[in-house]
């Protein structure tokens, strides 16, 4: 077995192999007790891939999108998870097979593929307008029913947003607007990118665009009260270089990390690019202004983690390590440097605040980890054994680690009360029990982690290792299990792979 082959079988193994099947299930065994004020539902979304790939250069980030909602109040939890059926979903469904390469790769893809909606809505969850989207960098928002998660479609808010949208929206606290970005929206790796914003009613009040110093994979960004940041690393695109046979998506350390800041409400040709050696940032925790400071929380890493350089070798486990980092962008100098200074020694990701305090100045921060500071080479970044909440007032880190072998997901903070103090509420998170193969959701008080959870809803089944999950505050629904899809089951390829 050659070394690409085992990448693309090392994805379809243990927890990372797709769940084969949709289930409705009105109400989980729960241990300990639900906080009686805690009424919502929490939406995750990962890559569950509904055909065999085409190619070995399969990776996990392209795999179909599927959602899990667990919707909670009254001291229970029901579940139900779905496929989120895009265009490229119904398309292979259609056909029995899967027809698009990876990243939609067009030297890879079949030709049934051409020019066709490859779109996957596999990466983030958002609850906006009193709507859901299940978001994913490369297309637009995917729409999805709150509560029997049946597809309504991508959605171009009244044709303005027409190609791309990101899969890191920023909610500001106090207008309620989302703001929102796009690389590469003129075509497949141009370097140009798009900003905009939307009102509480997702109609878009502002989209403008601008060209970056070359073609990168950006993830995320940052939104404080005045300004707007534009991370660029050297994670590159280049349609070229994947026509030869190399990686479509590479790290190039030739090159050097930039951001662009701009004050809100100016315009795109107001930018001030600030630059640095060649560095990574999949995830930003917060972002403020402090005078003529702006500070930043981001996860920091030398190398973009999973990926390939240009020639399509793997890259250095450790360098590829995120950890807490701040970046400081002094606006009054007239340099284009800016400081990075590692915060915690712990291999961390997938950090979180309470929203309330989105680009303002927080204290506390969570995020997955690492128990000890020893980088362990796990380059998808999803692997984590542990839950941290940081103070930054104080330097101070909490913890709680799962049994040896369990992973747990990214943290989404809910607070006690719309008045509560910053932090005072719970962590949700996913469990994946190894030992049992299967899943469930943790409940924390997050200002006392240690402790462990509160309350634990045992799912029968799993929920694959996924990327993020968005809360929506309020009661659902009773009949939220009617309805809906009957249950799909993959194909014996995949029955098969979920057996190893």
């Amino acid at each position: 077995m050659n070394a690409k082959t085992q990448t693309k079988t090392h994805f379809f193994t243990g927890n990372y192999a797709p769940l084969r099947e949709e289930h409705d299930i009105a109400a989980l065994e729960i241990e300990g007790t639900l906080p009686p004020e805690l009424e919502g539902s929490l939406y995750r979304v990962g890559p569950n891939p509904q055909y065999a790939p085409r190619d070995d250069d399969y990776h996990w980030f392209s795999g179909d999108g599927m959602v899990h909602a667990f919707h909670i109040g009254a001291g229970k939890v029901s579940y139900r998870n779905r496929w989120a059926r895009t265009p490229k979903w119904q398309l292979e469904h259609e056909a029995g097979r899967a027809l698009f390469g990876t990243f939609g790769n067009p030297a890879t893809s079949d030709p049934l593929a051409q020019g066709r909606n490859g779109g996957t809505a596999n990466t983030s969850m958002l609850w906006h307008g009193d709507r859901l989207f299940a978001l994913e960098e490369s297309h637009q928002p995917f729409e999805l029913d709150p509560w029997t998660l049946a597809s309504k479609g991508h959605q171009s808010f009244g044709g303005r947003v027409t190609s791309r949208c990101t899969a890191h929206p920023k909610i500001d606290p106090e207008s309620g607007e989302l703001h929102f970005f796009a690389y590469s929206p003129d075509g497949p790796c141009s370097p140009s990118m798009l900003y905009g914003v939307m009102d509480t009613r997702c109609e878009v009040t502002q989209l403008q665009s601008f060209t970056a110093p070359y073609a990168s994979m950006v993830h995320d960004f940052m939104v404080t009260r005045g300004h707007v940041l534009f991370p660029v690393t050297p994670l590159t695109l280049n349609v070229e270089r994947a026509m030869r046979g190399k990686p479509l998506l590479a790290w190039d350390a030739s090159l050097r990390t930039h951001v662009g800041v701009m004050q809100r409400g100016n315009t795109a040709d107001t930018l001030r690019w600030f630059d640095t050696d060649a560095c990574h940032m999949f995830h930003v925790m917060n972002a403020w202004d402090d005078g003529d400071t702006i500070v930043a929380y981001v996860m920091q890493s030398e190398a973009a983690p999973g990926l390939p350089d240009a020639e399509g070798r793997p890259g250095d486990p450790e360098a590829m390590a995120a950890r807490l980092c701040r970046w400081t962008f002094h606006l009054a100098d007239a340099g284009t440097g800016f400081r990075r200074d590692y915060l915690d020694d712990l291999v961390a990701e997938f950090p979180r605040i309470d929203e309330r305090y989105a680009g303002r100045r927080n204290r506390y921060g969570f995020y997955t980890c690492h128990a000890t500071s020893r980088a362990r080479g796990d380059s998808e970044s999803v692997l984590y054994d542990s839950l941290a909440r940081f103070d930054f007032d104080t330097g101070e880190r909490s913890i709680h680690t799962l049994p040896h072998g369990d992973v747990v997901s990214e943290p989404v903070f809910v607070p006690r009360a719309e008045d509560a103090a910053e932090g005072d509420g719970w962590l949700l998170a996913v469990a994946w029990r190894e030992q049992e193969k299967r899943s469930d959701l943790l409940v924390f008080d997050a200002m006392r982690l240690p402790a462990g959870p509160v309350a634990v809803a045992r799912l029968p089944h799993r929920v694959p290792f996924g990327f993020h999950g968005n809360w929506r505050p309020g009661r659902a629904p009773q009949a939220t299990l009617r309805g809906g899809y009957p249950n799909v089951r993959l194909n014996a390829w995949a029955k098969a792979l979920c057996e190893l």
